[in-house]
């Protein structure tokens, strides 16, 4: 029976080991590709076995301002999230726990707006955007991403309420806790892997956003979407230097990843086994 359950665990772990493998093999093979040359990024069969150089990375920061385009991503994201987060939780709060009435449909509404591609609305938004002066400006970059995010901020936030015991909220209202405190004291420190989790995926949802940075951005407020897609046909070998510059932009978000793992694992099975 132990020999069993250990062939078992055995062959989930490889299975588990080679699936990790099929998805971190593109961004290990795009870190590889930073440190060749231009020939020998578009050598054929590829090479896997080659001397590394730095002259992609130095093309990268010889290009333009690096840092700039840093920051705004920073700011786009990172703002971005506090903002959605500062919304999302009320919202959330009174779907989970008030239960008004057409809850439902609220909810497929909120999620419905993710359906609609960007380029569906990307004419009445550059409209809107010229005439409130937010082309090339890093807040209303930031404003597109919020309403990007929160809808699906609002369910995940939600899903996570929705699993936390009504009777430890019942009990802070009879010990007098008003809805502020409720929320700040009580349900953010208990659902606060969930909150993790929610922020993350919001951070990076924003962070690889290219399609509201290209065409809402230029100079000011590029972020690092619209400087990787700098390196375009034309220009003639590029993907060396291209994976240089993806590698320097996933690497803070990896690093995040790896720093608050324990919390997503927690927030994406909070409540897993609640009946």
């Amino acid at each position: 029976m132990k020999s069993k359950k250990r062939l078992e665990k055995f062959t989930i772990g490889v299975i588990g080991f080679v699936i990790a493998i099929i998805f971190f093999f593109p961004i290990f093979w795009m870190f590889l590709t930073s440190f060749k040359t231009e020939v020998g990024a578009f050598s054929i069969p590829p090479e896997f076995l080659f001397k590394p150089v730095l002259t992609a990375y130095q093309a990268v920061f010889a290009r333009g301002d690096v840092q700039k385009y840093f920051i705004n991503t920073i700011i786009s994201s990172f703002g971005s999230t506090l903002i959605a987060l500062i919304v999302a939780i009320p919202a959330s709060y009174s779907l989970a726990f008030l239960k008004p009435k057409g809850r439902n449909f609220t909810l497929l509404w909120i999620i419905s707006t993710k359906m609609m591609p960007p380029v569906g609305v990307l004419i009445p938004i550059y409209i809107v955007y010229t005439n409130l002066g937010l082309i090339d400006n890093i807040w209303g970059l930031t404003a597109i991403y919020v309403m990007m995010n929160l809808p699906i901020m609002v369910w995940l936030l939600f899903d996570t309420f929705s699993n936390i015991p009504l009777e430890i909220l019942e009990a802070a209202k009879i010990d007098g806790a008003s809805t502020y405190k409720l929320i700040t004291n009580v349900l953010l420190p208990i659902s606060k892997s969930g909150i993790w989790s929610a922020s993350l995926l919001s951070v990076i949802l924003a962070w690889n956003e290219g399609f509201w940075c290209v065409n809402l951005t230029n100079v000011n407020a590029a972020t690092l979407g619209v400087f990787i897609s700098s390196f375009k046909a034309g220009e003639g070998l590029y993907w060396a230097k291209m994976s240089a510059i993806s590698t320097l932009a996933v690497i803070p978000v990896i690093i995040l990843g790896w720093i608050v793992q324990t919390q997503i694992v927690r927030g994406l099975t909070f409540g897993a086994l609640k009946e």
